[in-house]
């Protein structure tokens, strides 16, 4: 006859899903930040010497004309991301990130995943966070899964149309954003 020993349950996960301009920060262990990327980039920061973590997940790395202060861009969604993560105790000075997305969507248009690559990297370099992981660039969409406890990430290529859709509407507004932008002049 055999025994077996009992061994505790673990701690049921709660999932929160991250959209886009949106980020979470926690200390809890049972939380898993999860989202879906196609040209946008989420940068998953951590101080794993405390537990504490957070995701964002943006759109475009800066904001055309007068929307400075829109978190769906890489500058206010960073800082965000990271001063929350500073409020919570976590150390600047050992932070890390694991970054995801900025795929090319939609060949032919505004190379938005490229350019949020960019970003992401230079903005991690400026504020002295070191990128331990990254899948960055390539054609396709994707689901990562974070759990800032630990800082463990998982990576899911998606096939969906719906989100190849989202990205080319997405891609065509830059465009003509950028376009609008270019053509103004503003005199003294």
């Amino acid at each position: 006859m055999t025994s077996a020993t009992a061994h505790p349950s673990p701690e049921p996960e709660t999932r929160v899903h991250v959209g886009q301009g949106e980020f979470e920060v926690t200390d809890r262990h049972d939380l898993v930040f999860s989202t879906i990327l196609g040209s946008c980039v989420s940068a998953c920061i951590r101080d794993p010497s405390l537990g504490i973590g957070g995701m964002n997940h943006f759109l475009l790395p800066e904001a055309p004309g007068s929307g400075a202060d829109d978190r769906r861009y890489g500058v206010q969604a960073m800082e965000l991301l990271v001063n929350a993560l500073l409020a919570m105790g976590a150390n600047r000075y050992r932070l890390e990130a694991k970054v995801f997305g900025g795929g090319r969507m939609s060949a032919g248009l505004v190379d938005i995943g490229g350019k949020n690559v960019a970003f992401v990297r230079q903005f991690l370099v400026d504020e002295g966070i070191p990128i331990v992981s990254e899948s960055l660039g390539g054609l396709q969409a994707r689901r990562i899964h974070f759990w800032p406890a630990t800082g463990r990430a998982k990576q899911q290529l998606v096939v969906d149309p719906t989100v190849a859709a989202r990205e080319r509407a997405l891609a065509q507004r830059a465009e003509r954003a950028e376009r609008e932008a270019g053509g103004e002049l503003e005199l003294f």
